[in-house]
């Protein structure tokens, strides 16, 4: 029996050491700064979160700095309030200018900074939001927002590096989100501008009612000449059936 033992001794301490082996090749993954939602749609409005995960196992992150991309402005930036945290928000010249419904704008924001106040500081083993409403988003592909992360030891972790279509995602990718090109109404006659579609369903519309006035008009002319036929064929069955003189 000790030697039936002993092998199964063995063959387990040999999987343990297999597992412990394959779970130390593989590591933790990596966490980074990422925004979400990551994808919508180009000339909308959204709300979405920089989401700032902590990697240190000893300091704690005070400061995170967000980068706007200078070559996809965006007309409109606000912020939602963090507890605990303050935000510094910069801004730059653009030309051309945005158009905003309308509205010429001059200068876009640049960069948004969060501070932390306090003990609001993102401790390890913790991550923390941070909200801001967009729009309208630009007429690209993507934005890349370069971040850089400070922690209370003074290190900075920089998430600056663009991902590549169909590469391998860098060692510190900057959070990116993917624009879809706005959808189109089917319904819409081709090549017609929304004013120019307008006026073709006026149109539509205008003939519809001339043709139903048409319809009811000759309807009217042949029931009263119904009418009059009838009248005429009364009058001759009255002459015809009258005894003679």
């Amino acid at each position: 029996m000790i030697r039936l033992r002993r092998p199964a001794t063995a063959a387990a301490l040999a999987l343990a050491a297999a597992t412990t082996a394959v779970l130390g090749f593989a590591g933790p993954a990596s966490a980074h700064v990422s925004v979400n939602p990551k994808e919508e749609t180009q000339g909308s409005y959204g709300r979405f979160a920089f989401r700032v995960p902590n990697e240190s196992d000893t300091a704690a992150t005070t400061k995170v700095e967000v980068v706007l991309p200078e070559n996809a402005p965006v007309g409109s930036v606000s912020t939602m309030p963090v507890p605990g945290w303050t935000v510094a928000v910069e801004k730059r010249k653009v030309d051309p200018p945005i158009d905003v419904h309308g509205s010429q704008l001059t200068e876009a924001v640049s960069k948004l900074t969060w501070t932390a106040t306090g003990d609001a500081a993102v401790k390890p083993g913790q991550f923390q939001e941070f909200p801001v409403s967009m729009g309208p988003l630009p007429q690209v592909d993507r934005m890349v927002f370069k971040t850089l992360q400070t922690y209370s030891d003074g290190n900075v972790a920089r998430w600056i590096e663009e991902p590549t279509p169909g590469a391998e995602e860098p060692e510190n990718p900057a959070p990116v989100l993917t624009l879809a090109p706005a959808s189109t109404s089917a319904s819409a006659t081709p090549g017609a501008s929304p004013a120019g579609q307008a006026a073709a369903d006026d149109d539509d519309d205008e003939d519809s009612d001339g043709a139903a006035t048409g319809l009811a008009i000759a309807g009217l002319v042949a029931g009263l000449a119904g009418l009059v036929l009838g009248g005429l064929a009364f009058a001759r069955t009255r002459r015809e059936s009258a005894p003679k003189a």
